[in-house]
């Protein structure tokens, strides 16, 4: 297991290989994503037992206009849009050679996802055998597996690369475009005419957009400020738009007691906060870039995204173990968001952060590679 003197001085030696022309700003950003996930998983959701199972739910229905924040803090859009900027950096290195992109890619996404998958069904197995009041994983699936739906929808639009990096570079308005109105109408004849099968579509189509505004980023075609201003504008009224509708919720993440969430099957809802957040994130820009010319900000991203599968994959089984602690050691665990459980919040900060660093100690070696510089934006 490696030692924090070592970790730092590999650590050293990726900040000082940075290449110059590096954009540390789309680190940052993933960077910045993992953490609010995190974050929030630990400490904003509501974990609770409910039917003998435990689930997560967000505390965002009890607080008033909490869902306006839902606009900023649910990033995953804004990991596809890193994700579209980066896979076409990767592929512009691959040179057009399918082969080569997708093995480089796949191997940093299924590595990681295998051992967690095989540590998780040896761990169940050996419970099964071993503890005859074991509830198995069903019990607290929704905690643990959250991380693989992401990470299959992710492998998705990676897939897809060779054919949306052509399309961009035949057509690259056009495609976005395209996309978006897609999108829209899947939407209009789910809702419209009643095609609730159609969410399906829409959970596939959505990402694929999303992904492919983050090639317009990197190519720098959103560069101009007037750019920056207008797509931060239309995806604030697009955000509005889905807010004044009765067919769409309000948050963006799902809460107790609505029947539809814009995540699953996702919206367009998406798409705008999609576009809303990449002109933000441009907007800032120029601030965000500086900001990351301090050598231990920049060192401090590098970290994390290191091992940024790995944080992903395992965080929820931190907050499961440590679910566990508490419950073994008698404290009470509160499932509503009441004065009590706000004053619990940095329990559930500390407590999985300690276990997470253990098991990052133990499984990142499946992520990290020998590399030549800094890992690939």
């Amino acid at each position: 297991m490696p030692t924090p003197v070592t970790v730092s001085r590999a650590l050293d030696r990726l900040v000082a290989a940075t290449p110059a022309v590096r954009d540390r700003t789309v680190d940052l950003l993933r960077a910045f994503s993992i953490a609010v996930v995190v974050v929030w998983h630990w400490a904003l959701a509501v974990t609770h037992e409910q039917g003998g199972r435990y689930v997560m739910s967000n505390p965002i229905d009890t607080v008033p206009l909490a869902w306006l924040a839902t606009w900023l803090l649910q990033v995953m859009p804004l990991f596809f849009l890193v994700g579209g900027f980066a896979d076409l950096a990767a592929w512009d290195r691959a040179e057009g050679r399918p082969w080569v992109f997708l093995r480089r890619r796949l191997i940093r996404l299924l590595r990681p996802a295998a051992v967690f998958v095989t540590v998780w069904t040896v761990a169940e197995a050996l419970l099964q055998s071993a503890v005859p009041t074991y509830p198995g994983v069903g019990a607290y699936a929704q905690i643990v597996i959250t991380p693989l739906w992401f990470l299959a929808a992710y492998l998705w639009v990676v897939l897809l690369v060779p054919l949306t990096a052509a399309a961009h570079r035949r057509a690259a308005i056009p495609a976005v475009a395209l996309l978006g109105a897609a999108v829209v109408a899947v939407d209009v004849a789910r809702f419209g005419a009643g095609f609730a099968a159609l969410g399906a579509v829409n959970t596939a189509l959505v990402w694929v957009f999303v992904h492919q505004l983050g090639y317009l980023w990197r190519d720098g075609m959103l560069a101009p400020v007037h750019r920056r201003c207008a797509l931060a504008a239309a995806g604030l009224g697009g955000l509005v738009v889905v807010a004044a509708l009765d067919v769409y919720p309000r948050s963006m993440v799902a809460i107790v007691g609505d029947e539809l969430s814009h995540m699953y099957p996702t919206t367009a809802g998406i798409a705008a906060l999609a576009v809303f957040q990449l002109g933000v994130v441009l907007l800032l820009y120029p601030i965000l870039a500086r900001w990351m010319q301090r050598r231990r900000v920049w060192k401090g991203v590098v970290a994390v995204n290191a091992v940024a599968v790995t944080i992903f994959l395992w965080h929820p089984t931190a907050l499961l173990l440590t679910l566990g602690a508490v419950q073994a050691a008698g404290l009470p665990i509160h499932s509503a968001p009441t004065a009590a459980w706000w004053a619990q919040r940095p329990l559930w900060l500390l407590g999985p952060v300690l276990v997470l660093v253990g098991l990052v100690a133990l499984f990142a070696r499946a992520e990290r590679r020998p590399a030549e510089g800094t890992r690939e934006p």
